[in-house]
């Protein structure tokens, strides 16, 4: 298993961890297909009345789409498939709050997960940043889901930067990217503590709430998907010059 549940019946909070700390809890096929079944299995559990997504190990919260995952797609343009499109909560039909909970390194792919929790807790080692251009990538769904919590200059200029840049947690908290800012090693424990007093709401109120604040997102995140595979579908180059950049990434980089 790529992804650990655990459910607590007292407080009504379920963590679900990304548990492939080797990898830095790069999203395989697996695992999405894990976490599509996870979120559609709480929306069944009724003594789940919150949930905590957190990452395993101390070196990353993820790292987005495993580079090793072999992605079918079909053999044209307008039928592009995105591996990571349908991993997160909301995309499965799933009206609980999410809190995430964040240390390490934050990226990429992982934006679809903290796109749609509902906020986001990180300790102090914690940083945010997105490599695709710098691979020859277009971030198209991660900037869109970016773009409704964070200033547009600051999403623009994080998306651009590639790997030159990152966002520290303290910044990140500045922005408003991340609500709560912890010591090392807090974060679970802080976003664990706001969805115990959630979940000790009535559970009616709580997801008509949830669902009434996606609902003033998703008109703006639409009409951003609708356009988002087209721009993937020309702008990517292809999968082998992709590689060569990646090998010959550069080391260094800024945190601010």
């Amino acid at each position: 298993m790529n992804v650990k549940v655990l459910t607590d019946k007292d407080t009504g909070v379920a963590v679900v961890t990304l548990d492939r700390p080797e990898r830095l809890n790069a999203v395989d096929l697996a695992m999405r297909d894990e976490l599509r079944e996870i979120w559609r299995e709480l929306r069944f559990d009724d003594s789940v009345r919150a949930v905590v997504l957190t990452g395993a190990g101390e070196r990353a919260f993820c790292t987005g789409l495993d580079r090793s995952a072999v992605v079918p797609q079909p053999d044209s343009p307008y039928m592009a498939d995105d591996p990571l499109l349908r991993v997160g909560p909301k995309a499965n039909d799933l009206w609980k709050p999410v809190i995430a909970a964040v240390q390490g390194m934050a990226c990429g792919g992982a934006f679809y997960l903290l796109g749609e929790s509902d906020f986001v807790v990180a300790d102090t080692t914690a940083a945010f940043f997105d490599p695709h251009t710098a691979y020859g990538m277009v971030s198209a769904y991660e900037s869109v889901l970016l773009a409704q919590r964070m200033p547009y200059g600051e999403v623009a200029r994080m998306m651009l930067m590639g790997t030159a840049e990152r966002i520290g947690a303290r910044r990140a908290y500045e922005l408003g990217l991340v609500s709560e800012l912890t010591e090392p090693g807090g974060a679970l424990a802080a976003a664990t503590e706001c969805a115990t007093v959630i979940a000790g709401y009535p559970a009616e109120g709580v997801q008509g709430t949830v669902r009434a604040l996606w609902a003033a997102r998703e008109s703006a995140v639409a009409p951003g998907f609708a356009q988002a595979a087209h721009l993937v579908a020309l702008g990517n180059l292809p999968a082998e010059r992709q590689a060569e950049l990646f090998a010959g990434r550069r080391r260094s980089f800024r945190t601010r």
